[in-house]
């Protein structure tokens, strides 16, 4: 009797007569064997952050303050909004390149930028001072914390018919409200910064031999730098709004003085350039401190948002 051998590649039959082939048998898949992919109809998951990033960041921020100029202008323009309640963007536009084109705007840029300047120097210098004093000596907080404290309490435009007095109506109670106005938001920060150093930064520089100068110079006053950039923006918006009340004073030239003749003769139109100026000058000054704090801070990993 002979016996048949199947070929040893040939499918073994199953006992409802089906064969399994080598593809259908369910199992583990080998070492080095990639799996196919059934699913051919699904696409890869994309995050939301990455669909977001298709629209430039740019036009998403100026999105809204373009739209608020759409509405504007067509509440103007169909009457809704009178004239002498707010002028239109077209004509606040036409004005404002007439005073550009006469010299007027940018001779009270320059006035006003100067008084400025100064009242940011004057201010640092001391809201600096006083803060470094308070900060880093106990007898120095004693004798400065509390008299700045009760100060910062006084509104600093309450102080103008004061200065006056003291100042006269010249250059002088300018300058000084600014300055007075940049100080104390300094003086917090810078304050509040140096006391924030962790103490166990203190101990480790003590124990690598640091002299008192040293301690200060390579761990306060680093641990102390991001309070006194954010408090140099404060005081950078603070002196713009020290200067709208500053140049109602007597002023015979500057941004403020431009703004007084227009609420004489009623010309809401030139007010509003004057208010766009305010606030385009402000808005420069604070993209210098915060690319001074990219450059500055640049140790210091932070969230900058999802």
């Amino acid at each position: 009797m002979s016996i048949s051998h199947a070929p040893p590649n040939s499918p073994e039959p199953d006992i409802s007569g089906i064969s399994k082939t080598p593809s259908s048998v369910s199992g583990p898949p080998s070492p080095g064997h990639t799996a196919p992919d059934r699913r051919p109809d699904l696409q890869p998951v994309v995050p939301v952050s990455a669909r977001r990033a298709r629209i430039p960041r740019w036009l998403r921020r100026t999105t809204g303050p373009l739209l608020l100029l759409v509405l504007w202008q067509l509440l103007s323009g169909t009457g809704l909004l009178a004239a002498d309640v707010l002028a239109s963007p077209g004509r606040i536009a036409q004005v404002g390149w007439d005073l550009i084109g006469d010299g007027s705007l940018p001779s009270a840029m320059a006035i006003s930028l100067q008084r400025v300047a100064l009242g940011l120097l004057f201010g640092t210098v001391t809201g600096t001072g006083l803060a470094l004093l308070s900060g880093l000596f106990r007898i120095g907080e004693d004798l400065v914390d509390a008299p700045v404290q009760m100060l910062r309490t006084v509104p600093f435009v309450g102080l103008i018919p004061l200065f006056i007095i003291w100042f006269g109506i010249g250059e002088a109670p300018k300058i000084a409200i600014i300055t007075l106005g940049v100080t104390f938001p300094l003086y917090l920060n810078v304050y509040a910064g140096i006391r924030g150093v962790d103490a166990q930064l203190i101990e480790a520089g003590e124990s690598l031999g640091l002299s008192r100068w040293g301690l200060v110079r390579h761990v306060v006053l680093p641990g102390a730098l991001p309070g006194a950039l954010t408090g140099l923006r404060y005081s950078l918006g603070i002196a713009w709004l020290a200067l709208v009340f500053a140049e109602q004073v007597n002023a015979d030239a500057g941004i403020g003085f431009l703004m007084v003749q227009a609420r004489d003769f009623l010309r809401t139109d030139v007010i509003v350039v004057c208010l766009i100026v305010y606030a385009f000058l402000g808005l420069l000054a604070d993209f210098i401190v915060r690319s001074l704090e990219r450059l500055l801070l640049q140790w210091r990993p932070t969230f900058t948002g999802r």
